[in-house]
């Protein structure tokens, strides 16, 4: 149990991390609806290698664009290709770094489909049992009325009655087997290789900085988006409480208390009027303040330098009275 804590905390650290477990859940599923697929070769010559084929690439397709579907990656990837330049300019290399990213994890569940099939074999039997050559076989039925393509095609039925108990269709069946496992484990070893080679040779030839600061930016943009839906789903969630407020306040009669102005009224901090300008919502009260910022947002990202706000100067106040003298100062 404290395993399973353990990954779903890995899984749940970053987006990356998130991203990484949504492709290894669509693989099993990929795994499980294969296994739990009930696959009947229709064994007629017109329609097995259409079939075959079709079962071979059309799932992979369908998780290979779900991949993408559900890849965070995808959505920041293509705003940040779009946006205009604004105060902030473009890198190729991190839109390169994102793409190449979303489309490993994207292929990871259609690779694992085929090479599931391929290491199976039913799918290759039913749709190349008619490419064999039937001569190197003992034991093929004679007197059925078919020729010899009809009867080829028949070798994926084993149900059929003329191959039932048959040594011929279990012979071309474990030849055909043979070719795909082999086609299957070459292709599993080829892409071992390819990713060990590229994890050894890329070093050599890549500057280990620029890698660096692109993986670095690449974060930055997934985690300031994501900031910014947080930040406008608080911003939207007080927005809205205080419209409802407003609206009952607003049924309310108009009450009038004077009080005078005590000379022991303090400033109550700095931060207390942080906590007041967040209640006024940064400043956006109306419709048309949020539609802008969200278009100045698109069309004009902020310049990555934080300055200001490390910088930012400091708020005094100072309280007088009626005839203007000093009470108190915060100066």
């Amino acid at each position: 149990m404290d395993r399973l804590k353990l990954v779903l905390q890995y899984f749940q650290s970053n987006s990356e991390s998130i991203s990484n477990g949504i492709c290894i859940v669509l693989a099993l599923i990929s795994v499980k609806l294969y296994t739990s697929f009930d696959f009947n070769c229709p064994c007629i010559p017109q329609y097995n290698k259409l079939y075959a084929l079709g079962v071979m690439f059309v799932p992979p397709l369908i998780f290979f664009f779900l991949g993408i579907l559900v890849n965070r990656h995808t959505g920041v990837m293509m705003e940040e290709w779009l946006r205009p330049i604004g105060k902030r300019s473009k890198n190729p290399a991190i839109v390169k770094y994102m793409f190449s990213a979303m489309m490993q994890r994207a292929l990871l569940a259609p690779m694992v489909w085929i090479l599931v099939t391929l290491l199976d074999g039913k799918i290759f039997i039913c749709a190349f049992s008619m490419s064999v050559d039937p001569k190197p076989f003992s034991g093929m039925p004679n007197n059925t009325g078919l020729d010899l393509l009809k009867l080829m095609a028949k070798v994926p039925c084993k149900e059929d009655m003329i191959f039932r108990n048959s040594t011929f269709r279990k012979a071309v069946s474990r030849y055909v087997r043979c070719y795909s496992q082999a086609i299957g484990w070459s292709i599993l070893l080829f892409f071992i290789l390819l990713g060990a080679l590229g994890r050894l040779i890329k070093p050599c030839f890549d500057d280990h900085a620029t890698n660096l600061q692109t993986r670095y930016w690449s974060n930055y943009l997934d985690i300031e988006q994501k900031l910014f839906d947080e930040t406008c789903v608080l911003h939207c969630r007080d927005f809205a409480r205080k419209c409802v407020v407003q609206f009952f306040e607003g049924m309310r009669e108009d009450a009038v208390l004077r009080l005078p102005l005590s000379p022991e009224v303090r400033y109550r901090g700095e931060e207390d009027m942080v906590d007041e300008e967040e209640e006024r919502l940064h400043g956006i009260t109306k419709q048309e303040q949020m539609d802008q910022l969200l278009q100045t947002w698109f069309q004009c990202k902020p310049e990555l330098d934080v300055t200001r706000m490390a910088y930012r100067p400091r708020v005094c106040v100072t309280w007088e009275d009626h005839s203007g003298q000093t009470l108190y100062s915060d100066v």
